[in-house]
């Protein structure tokens, strides 16, 4: 549920400006950095069994070397929050939506190891940005950005926003940017084996100039299906409650029912998600009434 190629066209779009009255004044901090609660918690949640299947990684990815990709992410995540800040759209530090926002990711985070080692190192921020489209994603590195249009118009609970997060920071973990790219690059190269082992410099010459596709990338069904799953078992462990899952995704079809969210153009939706998310419902409630003391 990233939505990314929505997250590009509509930067150039009006915005909804943020009521500064009501949130308060700007913080002169852009970000919100969150890579302590993932280094406090992060070697005691590393042994935690996954309790859903999504298989290993695809090893494509490796065609893209991850430093370069989170490098361009970090860049483009950073011109994103100055276009909208210039236009009186992004969050200060004390808007509640906001707050309510980080203190998800901050319970989330702790979880995060055991799907990518990398995430150990990366700097999460998370972002709002006023805006009605409804939309949010993780960009490569743990660039999150919600848009208020999402909590807004799908009148998300806590549980339900954390599925959303969830969802996009799957995404982040199992590198689906970076696979989608590696596939994008390898079609236009024209590799073979014998160009693969020759190239691989050229890959990486040209990963730092992808930041410009980050916001465009359409993810497969199996995308999908993994980040539902991975970011179900995050949200489980942070104690949101699971089943909010199928709550979000019902609101989710009915609102693109009436012409809504175009964020399923970029992140393709089976018949069956609902169900694959209710059949895995049985894994993880126990990891949320643990989690939940």
């Amino acid at each position: 549920m990233c939505w990314l190629c929505d997250a590009k066209s509509t930067l150039s779009a009006p915005t909804g400006s943020l009521d500064e009255g009501q949130a308060g004044p700007w913080s002169p901090r852009r970000g919100f950095l969150l890579a302590g609660a993932a280094v406090a918690t992060g070697l005691a949640s590393a042994t935690a069994q996954a309790q859903v299947d999504v298989g290993e990684a695809s090893a494509l990815r490796n065609l893209v070397p991850a430093e370069e990709l989170e490098s361009a992410a970090r860049q483009q995540y950073g011109e994103m929050l100055e276009q909208a800040r210039a236009k009186g759209a992004l969050a200060p530090d004390q808007h509640p939506q906001l707050q309510r926002l980080r203190q998800i990711a901050r319970r989330l985070i702790p979880y995060t190891a055991p799907w990518n080692s990398r995430s150990r190192g990366w700097q999460w921020e998370v972002n709002l940005i006023g805006n009605p489209q409804v939309n949010a994603f993780c960009m490569p590195g743990g660039k999150i950005c919600f848009y208020t249009g999402i909590l807004d118009k799908l009148k998300l609970g806590d549980d339900e926003a954390a599925m959303v997060m969830g969802h996009e920071m799957a995404h982040a973990l199992r590198e689906h940017a970076r696979e989608r790219l590696a596939k994008t690059q390898a079609t236009s190269l024209g590799l073979t084996l014998g160009a693969r082992l020759l190239g691989l410099g050229q890959l990486g010459e040209v990963a730092a100039d992808l930041g410009t596709q980050l916001l465009s990338l359409k993810y497969s069904r199996d995308d999908e299906t993994e980040a539902d799953l991975v970011g179900l078992e995050l949200g489980a462990r942070g104690a949101y409650d699971p089943q909010a899952s199928v709550s979000l995704w019902r609101k989710m079809m009915a609102a693109n029912g009436r012409g809504g969210p175009g964020f399923l153009s970029t992140h393709p939706s089976g018949p069956n998600r609902i169900q694959e998310l209710q059949d895995n419902l049985p894994r993880v409630m126990p990891l949320y009434q643990q989690a939940r003391g």
